[in-house]
């Protein structure tokens, strides 16, 4: 009788072990199917459309991880999903339904983590996210997702970190948040959503990141202080306040830039319990009140930022600083005395545009600030102290002439930023002064007073006065315009290129007139056009004139320039081979270049010069890989009444960029955005759609690690950048090609990035690349 019991046992056995190889089975194909889902509604990832499902096969978390898809599982189920797009994510289907796609996503009830970035997602994020109730890690960041946050997030109580940044969520940060009792990250920068701050975020003690950086948030930050595990608090570009907020003392990093604050700073904050703060940011508010010098010696700080606010005090120079003090901007504020000496070898230090005894950075006089600084008063024992070593001079000579130029550079490209300081909040004295005294003055006074631009007319010496040449000279310097001289061609006119009589190289550019005027009518603009001599602009030499035969009129206008030997910056960026492109140094250093170039062309005359339809092939290289900018003088024609057959600001219908209709300036600085996408990414960009494509491959890599953003850069310096400046370059760049023109950077805040990445690179050396001069001149 025994046998036969043993047998059934053996056989039930077989059974069981058949039922859950079964039911493995057909999990794991159940599984296969959700993401053949997955990839016919986003029609992406590849990866996933070529790999076949087999019983005997490899399984789905054999798939090796890709940029685009990465899969990880624990006993047979997906526990892991990240879908990333790049440049070779294709549009979505007309047809696209975010229900149909969430609820595809939901059959993976295993999920831990998802994460579903830069994927061009739209639509609400629908119900059915309830049903992955074991979600530990949600990431829906850089689309478009739209509609209110949905309350059904509120039953994944094992989530630990919501990120839902650049999307387009409205209403109200929710209060069930506090429903998710383990949360430790809530990230929902750059969306938005409006009204105040749920008190019930207090009740969150397990989070460490709060950002919910550029919204549309007011009203008064809750009591965080019961937050001790608070590590990072990011608030900028909102509208809360005015009370500063009550936080705990554990921040690493807090940013309150650009918001409504401006009453009740803690006192604490300079005492030694903040010891783990290492970012203090609280620029453009409306502080008021003595700071507090004991900012500079708390035991982690790096990053100190007070800029534009109202800040009143005595500074002097034997005050004491933290070692690690790498940033600090004290600008636009009130304060009086002297910089502090353990300042002088920061890295970057700004302190412009208050009443300080400096005079390396422009100042206001010291009555401004006078009467609010009387009311700060400082212990006598400080001030006893403070006293001793009370002098005239701040920052001594260093021994690398080059790292106090760079700071000289930042605090002069400051003295602008107070301009655009002045738009952000509205109780700004200095800006009017800066305002008033440059409209009175006249065009000739301003380019040899203008003391916050630097470099300007250093090249004037070197080069000949400007002069008008006889249709005869031009003739002789390009043969009678022989094609051999012809350098290119455009819709406005020709370049030659052209040798006077005393050997001089030049480049003759000549415009045909749409329209006769006679030779007084350009008498306004070639007196302008003469004045553009900056080290970043291929200066005018002079211009000359040829009539109709009836003598009517003009019919062409020629301008003459210096002649730039090295070709164009594509040339030795995209187009040069791989041992002769600029380094990583060399291509910031070029970036800072054109950004000065610009920025004399919007500030150094009265009016500015806007719009000037900057493409990278009209920046010239010259002999020492010095760029200067060619064809600006082509924006001034355009604006003269049609004189030129095509304005030098209108896009072209093929391979144009956003029409350039208002914010002139903003303009521009698209077109610097897109020059420094391929400085970055080492390859010519010709169409707008690239533009977009390319933008968003940046974003995406910034919320990546350091190994994955290096590996979408030009393969030729990939290795020699460092993440810092590689980094600040990235986010440089997609803030410039921001569709919005008031949302892109000023041409301030852009040379204060890049001299920023400038110093952060660790790489950077004076090496010249070997660039050959067989590059043409471009049109």
């Amino acid at each position: 009788m025994a046998k036969p019991i043993y047998q059934s046992h053996l056989l039930f056995l077989l059974i069981v072990l058949l039922c859950f190889h079964h039911s493995q089975q057909s999990q794991s194909q159940f599984q296969w199917q959700s993401l053949l889902e997955i990839q016919k509604l986003l029609n992406y990832p590849s990866a996933l459309s070529s790999f076949t499902y087999t019983r005997r096969g490899r399984g789905l978390c054999s798939i090796e991880p890709t940029p685009s898809l990465t899969l990880a599982c624990y006993e047979g189920n997906i526990t892991q999903l990240h879908i990333t797009g790049n440049n070779e994510f294709p549009p979505l289907p007309h047809d696209f339904s975010s229900h149909s796609f969430f609820a595809s996503i939901a059959q993976l009830s295993s999920l831990k983590v998802l994460s579903l970035a830069s994927l061009g997602l739209w639509g609400p994020i629908p119900p059915t996210i309830a049903e992955l109730s074991s979600l530990e890690i949600l990431n829906v960041s850089t689309n478009y997702l739209s509609g209110t946050i949905p309350p059904e997030i509120s039953s994944l109580r094992s989530l630990q970190t919501l990120i839902l940044d650049h999307n387009k969520f409205i209403g109200q940060v929710p209060a069930w948040l506090s429903s998710l009792s383990v949360l430790s990250v809530l990230s929902l920068k750059n969306n938005l959503l409006n009204g105040s701050l749920p008190y019930s975020l207090v009740s969150l003690q397990t989070l460490r990141v709060v950002s919910l950086s550029h919204n549309y948030l007011s009203g008064e930050v809750p009591d965080l202080t019961d937050l001790t595990n608070l590590q990072v608090l990011d608030l900028e570009d909102n509208f809360l306040g005015p009370h500063f907020p009550s936080l705990p003392t554990k921040l690493v990093t807090l940013v309150l830039r650009k918001n409504k604050f401006r009453l009740g700073i803690q006192t604490t904050l300079g005492s030694s319990s903040w010891f783990q703060l290492q970012k203090f940011d609280i620029s453009l508010n409306g502080f008021v009140g003595p700071f507090m010098p004991s900012l500079f010696l708390l035991p982690s700080i790096n990053y100190l930022d007070i800029a534009g606010n109202k800040f009143t005090g005595v500074l002097f120079k034997n005050m004491s600083c933290n070692a690690e003090l790498a940033f600090v901007n004290l600008s636009s504020n009130l304060l009086t005395g002297e910089l502090p000496a353990c300042l002088e070898k920061r890295r970057i230090v700004v302190y412009s545009q208050n009443c300080l005894a400096n005079e390396d950075e422009e100042q206001h006089p010291s009555n401004l600030c006078h009467n609010e600084a009387l009311a700060v008063q400082i212990p006598p024992s400080k001030e006893e102290h403070n006293r001793r070593s009370y002098g005239k001079q701040v920052i001594a000579s260093s021994a690398v002439g080059g790292f106090v130029g760079a700071i000289a550079l930042v605090g002069l490209v400051f003295v602008a930023v107070k301009r655009s300081y002045g738009g952000q909040t509205t109780k700004h004295p200095p800006t009017r002064i800066i305002t008033d005294t440059a409209s009175a003055v006249n065009t000739a006074k301003l380019l040899s007073d203008a003391k916050y631009i630097s470099e300007t007319m250093k090249m004037g010496a070197s080069l000949p006065a400007y002069r008008t040449f006889s249709l005869e000279e031009l003739k002789e310097a390009t043969n009678n315009f022989d094609d051999s001289t012809l350098l290119g061609e455009g819709s406005d006119g020709q370049v030659y290129k052209g040798t006077l009589p005393d050997g001089t190289l030049v480049a003759i550019r000549g415009l045909k007139m749409r329209k006769k005027h006679n030779p007084q009518f350009y008498t306004h603009l070639i007196e302008l056009i003469s004045k553009l001599r900056h080290s970043h602009l291929v200066s005018a030499l002079g211009h000359g004139l040829e009539f109709h035969p009836d003598a009517s009129g003009v019919s062409r206008l020629f301008l003459i320039s210096e002649f730039v030997p090295n070709g164009t910056l594509r040339g030795c960026i995209s187009e040069a081979p791989p041992a002769r492109k600029l380094t990583w140094a060399q291509r910031i250093v070029a970036a800072i270049g054109v950004a000065k170039g610009i920025q004399f062309l919007h500030t150094g005359i009265v009016p500015g010069v806007k719009s000037i339809n900057l493409k990278i092939k009209n920046v010239l290289m010259d002999h020492d890989l010095h760029v200067k900018i060619s064809s600006y003088s082509l924006a001034l024609l355009a604006e003269n009444r049609g004189m030129v057959g095509t304005s030098a600001s209108s896009p072209s219908p093929k391979g144009s960029f956003p029409a350039r209709v208002k914010h002139e300036c903003k303009n521009d600085v698209y077109d610097f955005g897109v020059i420094l996408l391929e400085i970055i990414l080492g390859r010519p960009i010709m169409f707008q759609n690239e533009v977009g494509v390319l933008k968003d491959l940046l974003r995406v890599s910034l919320t990546i690690d350091d190994t994955a953003r290096r590996s979408i850069v030009d393969p030729a310096v990939h290795k020699e950048c460092s993440d810092e400046s590689l980094k600040i370059m990235m986010e440089l760049c997609v803030r410039c090609l921001t569709i919005e023109p008031t949302d892109r950077p000023s041409v301030e805040d852009i040379l204060w990035n890049l001299q920023f990445a400038a110093q952060l690179q660790d790489s950077a050396s004076h090496l010249d690349s070997p660039i050959s001069s067989s590059h043409s001149q471009q049109v």
